[in-house]
């Protein structure tokens, strides 16, 4: 909803509850998913606790930047909806020609089937206990699923009657989940047993996670090169076999924001990229000015005798999602000024360097333990936006 405030002029974006709209008065708005707004606020004069802020035209930038690569590319880009879950965010997004989205769990694809996207897909293995859930998607959208199993793929084969496109988990080096990608046996067997199935087999899907564990853009190409051949190997040895008309579906910022072009794919799922955060900036995948996301804290105490001040601002608003600095020391945010009206350049020297529930603790530069006052309010750059995304609920559009 729009709040105007005497000096700004603002909006404050309600999310999710269960993804599920209670607004009865035609106004669009999103719900938060389990608490009450943590910051409902009509000025940025009138911040008092942890207040999270997007700055909308970098974030739209963002956006036209991943999308244009994509159609430069032409490849479908698909990208992934957790980082901001927003219906509003998501227009962003559809103004940019984008029709196909990604998401990370059921519910959430409920809640985006209903703000009118129509092909969606869930990028998590399939959970067969929700088999309510995807029969009512499966009957109002093109609901495509994660399939690693054979147990999966035979639940959804004698419960799920309409029909499903179901891409295979396939693990090019992060090891989290899927079906190795030079384990040949396993996966023709699965795709045969998908072909025998009322259900269409869209082709092979990875998540390249361990992007996440380098430095620097020649090592995010190497993986982004070496998880395309690994893909690519995949699908020669079912085309082999038989198994045509696979699509392949490649997604993570770190590879995504530094690739110009990409080959050997059919679709890109990045996510992060929209707000970006500290950990993309040491990856090397950002600039610190397209980082399009910041909490604002007031401080709340000062100990020049440790160099330290206290925020209101703890795990709960963060995450304890940390880096590790050149010294090896924790970094769970970097600092920035406040103007009242956005957030300035990061303040060398200072770090979020340790987060309780409600209490964040900021390493300070002597000039900062000058400068700043009990009451002040600082911008802490995250770790992690999705996780921030997530914990917050409510976010201030600037």
């Amino acid at each position: 909803m729009l709040l105007s405030g005497f000096f700004n002029k603002i909006i404050t974006i309600k999310l999710k509850i269960n993804f599920q709209d209670n607004n009865k008065s035609g106004i669009q708005q999103v719900v938060k998913r389990f608490l009450p707004g943590k910051s409902k606020i009509h000025s940025l004069t009138e911040i008092v606790r942890p207040t999270l802020l997007i700055r909308e035209k970098q974030a739209r930038e963002n956006i036209r930047h991943m999308s244009s690569k994509a159609r430069s590319s032409g490849i479908i880009f698909r990208p992934h909806f957790k980082t901001h879950q927003s219906a509003q965010i998501g227009e962003w997004f559809r103004s940019e020609g984008v029709e196909q989205i990604t998401v990370s769990s059921l519910p959430m694809a409920d809640y985006f089937a209903r703000h009118g996207w129509k092909d969606i897909t869930v990028a998590f293995p399939v959970n067969i206990r929700e088999k309510k859930l995807i029969r009512k998607l499966a009957r109002q959208i093109s609901l495509q699923l994660l399939v690693e199993s054979e147990e999966a793929t035979d639940f959804l084969a004698k419960n799920i009657k309409a029909p499903l496109k179901l891409w295979i988990k396939v693990d090019v080096g992060y090891h989290r989940s899927g079906l190795s990608w030079d384990d040949d046996n396993s996966l023709l067997k699965l795709a045969r047993q998908i072909r025998k199935t009322q259900h269409v087999p869209e082709g092979l899907l990875t998540h390249a996670g361990h992007s996440y564990h380098v430095r620097g853009k020649t090592r995010l190409l190497e993986i982004y090169h070496e998880s395309v051949q690994r893909l690519n190997h995949t699908r020669d040895v079912l085309l082999s076999n038989g198994i045509s008309s696979l699509k392949i579906s490649y997604g993570d910022t770190p590879t995504c924001s530094v690739v110009e072009q990409f080959h050997g794919i059919d679709e890109i799922r990045p996510g992060n990229f929209v707000f970006y955060d500290v950990m993309q900036l040491q990856i090397g995948s950002c600039t610190e000015a397209e980082i399009a996301c910041a909490l604002v804290c007031p401080v709340v105490a000062k100990y020049p005798e440790r160099q330290e001040l206290l925020i209101h601002g703890g795990a709960v608003h963060l995450s304890k999602e940390f880096i590790l600095d050149e010294k090896e020391q924790k970094v769970f945010g970097y600092i920035a000024p406040w103007n009242g009206n956005s957030w300035g350049p990061i303040i060398p020297g200072c770090r979020v360097s340790a987060l309780s529930q409600e209490h964040g603790i900021i390493k300070a530069s002597l000039a900062l333990l000058t400068d700043i006052k009990v009451g002040d309010l600082l911008a802490i750059l995250p770790v992690h936006s999705c996780l921030a995304m997530d914990l917050m609920g409510d976010f201030v559009l600037v």
